[in-house]
């Protein structure tokens, strides 16, 4: 074969090799390189053209520089071809922020790229020691057959560290690790991320050396910070979403404390859920929840399990809490966590970890802000409380004072019949209109202290009803016959509708009577002289209907709002006139409602008032 046979064989061959630009058309180190070559062949053949007799040793030469050329084209070939399979695997490496997904990518995408026997990851924790997160191949995944003084070097220095036959290697060859489990081609890239060493890459070949080369180290260095990057970056994504998922499930608790405490103004059943919350939340064993009043004094105690071993927190420590809006541990194993309203400390929770346990700092944070939402619970029941029993002191007072005034009523009454009677002699016309004037007025009394001894028994519930069959014509003819002498007084007529045929009620029929007779006499009370007054009633589904209109005075909607409330008179002059308690109304809603019933009203000033009230129908005997 000739010299330009040979060359252009050369030329072919070189073509072959896969690198690209080799006609002279790349860009670049490798197009310049390229077209070197080219230059230098076509001045070779140049010359042998036109000088057949060109010495050995030219041809030689450039055959040589033929060879580096090439050399060099195959380094940079496999440059880029690095290059590129390092840029496929970090693509595939930052394709996931999944934590543990990304840690196996980069741990498979490793162990492909150097063709490494075995392979593992690490990870610092957050006290600095090396956790294995991957390994590939190896048989104990908790006791790893590797190098730890590698490992250690790598981490310690920041820098790589790579042997390529461990068993004549002067730094590892003495270790007790490399001779046991027969190491030779180690490498350990340490993994950098915000100027700090996170982990290490770790590879190994026990049966071969020369895996791993010096030439190597910048492509795995290259590979260790983007695997550095993505790990960080799932890390990160990991984080952020383990701590919204713990937001949300802190503000789901949350909403659902507020939803329980609020549910009651019961003072011990919201003492009692907040103390069992807020150990929830600190994990803590025992304590307690002492509520202050105003002087700083505990009022009020709930205790864990009914657990009464504690003592209440000593005034030291209550006034330490005062002075804090933040908890207050002691020991480790004791909190104090104040409750504030309003910049005013409502309570105190006392927990205690008896069995060795101690406060996470995280969670004394939530139990913090759990005691921000129990607080305002705590002081509604709390103020609740007070007024449950401010009415039930007055109530009982009033009870008293009405069981009280009915005996002088008595006396009154009586003494005022007999002197209407002549017993003591013959009255003047004057004085038998005095007697008239005292009778009359004690029976203002009468039911006034009636109507206190009944709101009294609503409010604290000792009004007993007895509940049976009722007939209503039977209460509305009761309430007709008491209420006759005030409608003829005052020239009235009343129509009744639909009464006849309803099926009976399910009531009491003292108090239907009651609640018939009062509307009643309120129609007569604020209907003008001369006016009308109807009842009616019927029956839809299981309630029975009875309505009472009369062509009064009317009534405000503004007035409405407020008509069923204990003691209302509407400030219009025409109600003043006419005597009354305000009581009326607000006990006929209790009976129709405690009897199970409701009552409405509808009314236009100047254009009379109806009132409808339903009773339930008797069941079937």
């Amino acid at each position: 074969m000739g010299a330009v046979e040979r060359i252009g064989l050369l030329v072919v061959e070189v073509g072959r090799t896969g690198v690209r630009a080799i006609n002279g058309t790349g860009t670049g180190k490798g197009g310049s390189t390229t077209a070197a070559l080219l230059e230098s062949m076509r001045a070779v053949l140049h010359a042998l053209q036109y000088q057949p007799n060109l010495p050995p040793e030219q041809l030689v030469a450039r055959i040589q520089e033929w060879r580096r050329l090439v050399l060099d084209l195959s380094v940079e070939a496999a440059q880029g071809i690095e290059l590129a399979t390092l840029y496929e695997i970090s693509r595939a490496i930052n394709s996931s922020l999944n934590l543990n997904e990304t840690l196996d990518l980069v741990m498979d995408a490793l162990i492909h790229l150097t063709g490494a026997e075995r392979g593992c990851l690490m990870l610092l924790n957050e006290e600095g020691e090396l956790e294995v997160r991957v390994a590939r191949n190896f048989g104990d995944p908790h006791d790893l057959e590797l190098s730890h003084t590698v490992l250690q070097n790598a981490v310690e220095s920041g820098q790589p560290v790579l042997t390529t036959n461990a068993q004549l290697d002067h730094r590892f060859s003495a270790q007790e690790s490399v001779i046991g489990y027969q190491l030779r081609s180690i490498a350990c890239i340490p993994l950098h991320a915000r100027q700090k060493v996170i982990g290490a890459l770790y590879l190994d070949n026990r049966m071969r050396e020369g895996v791993f080369s010096d030439q190597d180290l910048p492509l795995l260095t290259a590979f260790a910070n983007q695997a550095a990057i993505a790990i960080e970056n799932a890390n990160l994504y990991t984080m952020t979403d383990q701590a919204l998922a713990a937001r949300v499930e802190e503000l789901t608790t949350l909403q659902l404390v507020d939803q329980e405490l609020n549910a009651s103004l019961d003072l011990e059943r919201v003492l009692d859920l907040t103390l069992s919350w807020a150990l929830k939340a600190t994990g803590a064993q025992s304590g307690t929840l002492s509520v202050l009043d105003e002087t700083g004094t505990i009022s009020t105690m709930a205790h864990t399990d009914n657990d009464t071993q504690h003592d209440a927190p000593e005034p030291e420590l209550v006034q330490l809490a005062a002075r804090n809006r933040d908890p207050v541990i002691i020991g480790g194993k004791r909190m104090l966590l104040p409750v504030h309203c309003k910049e005013r400390l409502v309570g105190l929770l006392d927990l205690r970890h008896e069995n060795g346990g101690t406060f996470d700092p995280q969670r004394v944070e939530f139990a913090s802000r759990l005691t921000d939402h129990a607080a305002i619970a705590i002081e509604n029941a709390r103020l609740y409380e007070q007024v449950r029993r401010a009415n039930q002191a007055k109530s009982e007072f009033v009870s008293l004072v009405a069981h009280e005034l009915r005996t002088p009523m008595t006396s009154i009454q009586g003494y005022a019949d007999l002197l209407t009677k002549g017993v003591l002699g013959p009255l003047t016309p004057e004085q038998t209109e005095f007697l008239r004037t005292i009778s009359a007025n004690v029976g203002r009394m009468r039911v006034l202290v009636s109507d206190l001894q009944d709101v009294s028994r609503i409010e604290t519930g000792q009004l007993r009803l007895e509940i049976q069959p009722t007939k209503l014509i039977e209460a509305l003819e009761n309430s007709v016959q008491a209420t006759q002498a005030q409608m003829k007084s005052r020239s009235q007529h009343m129509t009744v509708d639909g009464v006849e045929g309803l099926p009976l009620v399910y009531a009491d029929p003292t108090r239907l009577t009651q609640v018939i007779t009062n509307l009643l006499s309120n129609a007569s009370k604020y209907t003008p002289e001369g006016g009308h007054i109807q009842v009616r009633a019927w029956q839809e589904g299981e309630f029975v209907h009875c309505a009472v209109s009369d062509t009064g005075i009317g009534i405000s909607s503004e007035d409405q709002a407020r008509l069923f409330s204990k003691f209302f008179r509407s400030p219009d002059p025409a109600v003043r006139a006419m005597p009354g308690t305000g009581l009326g109304l607000c006990i006929v809603k209790s009976l129709v409602e405690l009897q199970g019933g409701e009552i409405a009203v509808e009314s236009q000033l100047g254009a009379g008032t109806t009132f409808t009230f339903t009773i339930p129908v008797a069941p079937d005997e």
